[in-house]
């Protein structure tokens, strides 16, 4: 059983309780999101639970696996992501009244109603489940999830798992990709009001900062999540103003203090703007005519709304002739005060270029006013961002400290979707097959043991699957992986370290891993991709990584395979 210290810190890293449908699975158990419930599956696995009880197969021990096919983003690798909630689900798997009285009226009059009892009596307490560690790299028909347990209730857990999998790994990956790009560079999600919805929304700022993001745009997530929270202001707070005639409030508070006990003076900070206007646009070789005095009084607004955090949207109207001369009235203001403003934000136009020359301006005004941090105030960029857009601005040596990335990030654009499969590999401790025409879908039987082996110098050599009754490779001998399809795809490998992939997370209703928080998370991810090699993560034409089995499962697949498959005939 978890010890209490595992349980609270559980508790911290989930979310609080959403509004649910219905009463189903008691949704306040576990900070559990409300929707993540049992009838959150297709129809068709109750279908096939009703014909797994039909036929007395209730009590069979199934094994399932959870993967995927091919990596997405054209990349070669995947961040593996939602291991928690799926851990949240099985807790409070279970069918309310209110689930079989609905289940009641979509099923045939024909379903008998001691399914329907059996179906109330159902819980995750014969179950287990293996898994990756959430926030490791991740590759091909390796199994992320193992499930095992009788039949009927791990059919009935399918769909919602890959739910909770397919979309977590898939953002996770892509924000590993998008900071990746940015190398350095401050990286913020800004994607609620263009996500899937509101779960959509809060999943994704969850699983981005796993991927590498520093921050989020969203409130909620925030909260929910201990994800810092970034924003400015829009183009609507800078429209709203027409002229200095809009400031009722002019005065802010100095910061400049006479003596220790003086808690400085308080000043007309609208004329502090205008009395430097006129020498900034000098310095900058810009008329002081050409600025809009509208978006002056906006900025003067907001600096003195938030003094210590003054950020500024600055391409309303023009970001060199206007914005930029506004931006450096008031921050040059707010430093006579004593108060140190942050920088600003674009939103549109050339980024490459006008960042490199915003960077010029700020270093006229921090030289000719003998303020060198100036040279230095941060420059955001947003405007509808791809990684494509990141690898170009770096060709182009842009001036940019911070990006906001919002729709191609948090909808995944050049992947909708990671493509999860849950595949029966195992009945009664024996093994279950899927043939296909199509090699790639051909399934790996039986239960497996997964290992990755590392080099000597650290990195990831290899990820090898084998039969459980096998020696578990180590660094003491040299091991022989095959290609599970290819025959001569093979090697030998000589690992300097062995990893073993999945622990044993649930069973006998109770977790049994420690969970880590969303940080603790994030840091895994970090240092599980640095055990990549560089060319197995470049984002053009990256090299493939190796996933193999051991001499003993290829074999065992392809007898297996000749056994299950058809023989034709000619004529």
């Amino acid at each position: 059983m978890l010890s209490k210290y595992r349980k609270r810190k559980m508790e911290m890293a989930t979310p609080p309780p959403q509004s649910s449908f219905n009463d189903s699975n008691n949704s306040h158990k576990n900070n559990q999101n409300g929707i993540v419930q049992s009838l959150l599956t297709d129809l068709y696995q109750v279908t096939m639970a009703y014909a797994y009880w039909k036929s007395e197969k209730r009590h069979e021990i199934a094994v399932f696996d959870l993967f995927f096919r091919k990596n997405p983003f054209k990349g070669e690798f995947t961040l593996f992501a939602g291991l928690e909630e799926c851990l949240k689900y099985l807790q409070n798997f279970r069918f309310s009244d209110s689930d079989i009285n609905y289940l009641r009226t979509i099923l045939p009059p024909s379903v008998e109603e001691e399914f329907y009892n059996y179906l109330g009596s159902l819980d995750a307490s014969e179950v287990s489940l293996y898994a990756v560690p959430e926030g490791t790299v991740v590759f091909p028909r390796v199994p992320l999830v193992t499930v095992e347990g009788p039949l009927p209730v791990v059919q009935l857990m399918e769909t919602t798992l890959l739910n909770l999998i397919n979309y977590a790994s898939l953002v996770a990956t892509n924000a590993a990709r998008f900071r990746m790009a940015a190398g350095k560079k401050q990286l913020l999600e800004f994607g609620l009001r263009r996500a899937q919805g509101p779960d959509g929304a809060l999943s994704a700022s969850r699983y981005c900062y796993i991927g590498g993001f520093d921050g989020t745009s969203n409130v909620l997530a925030g909260k929910m999540f201990d994800i810092p929270v970034r924003g400015t202001h829009a183009h609507a707070f800078v429209t709203s103003y027409v002229g200095l005639q809009d400031l009722k409030n002019r005065i802010l508070q100095s910061l400049q203090m006479l003596t220790p006990l003086d808690g400085g003076s308080p000043v007309d900070f609208v004329s502090a703007c205008i009395d430097l206007r006129e020498e900034v646009c000098k310095t900058l070789d810009v008329l002081h005519e050409e600025t809009k005095q509208s978006e002056l009084t906006a900025f003067i607004a907001y600096a003195t709304a938030f003094p210590k955090g003054f950020l500024a949207l600055v391409d309303t109207y023009d970001v060199l002739r206007s914005g930029i001369p506004n931006f450096c009235t008031v921050a040059l203001a707010l430093h006579r005060l004593g108060y140190k403003a942050i920088g600003i934000r674009l939103d549109s136009g050339d980024l490459a270029y006008l960042s490199k020359a915003v960077r010029q301006y700020f270093r006229k005004i921090a030289d000719r006013f003998e303020v060198p941090s100036m040279a230095n105030f941060t420059i955001v960029a947003s405007n509808d961002i791809n990684e494509d857009t990141l690898h170009s601005l770096n060709q182009q040596g842009h001036e940019i400290d911070s990006f906001g990335i919002g729709t191609h990030l948090v909808t995944c654009q050049r992947q909708p979707a990671l493509g999860c499969v849950f595949k029966l590999v195992e009945v009664n401790k024996q093994a279950r097959i899927k043939l296909s025409q199509d090699m790639d879908k051909v399934t790996l039987p039986g239960k497996k043991s997964i290992y990755r082996l590392y080099s000597h110098e650290g990195h990831a050599l290899i990820d090898l699957m084998q039969r459980p009754h096998e020696q578990p490779p180590d660094n003491e001998r040299r091991v022989l992986c095959r290609h599970p399809f290819e025959e001569s795809k093979r090697a030998y490998v000589s690992p300097g370290s062995v990893q073993l992939l999945q622990k044993l997370y649930w069973t006998k209703g109770e977790i049994q891993e420690y969970l880590p928080s969303l940080k603790e998370i994030r840091e895994r991810a970090i240092q599980s991709l640095a055990t990549l090699r560089e060319d197995h993560k470049r984002a053009l034409n990256p090299t493939p990584y190796k996933v193999a089995v051991t001499a003993d499962l290829y074999q065992f697949l392809h007898d297996m395979w000749l056994d299950n498959a058809p023989i034709g005939e000619l004529s």
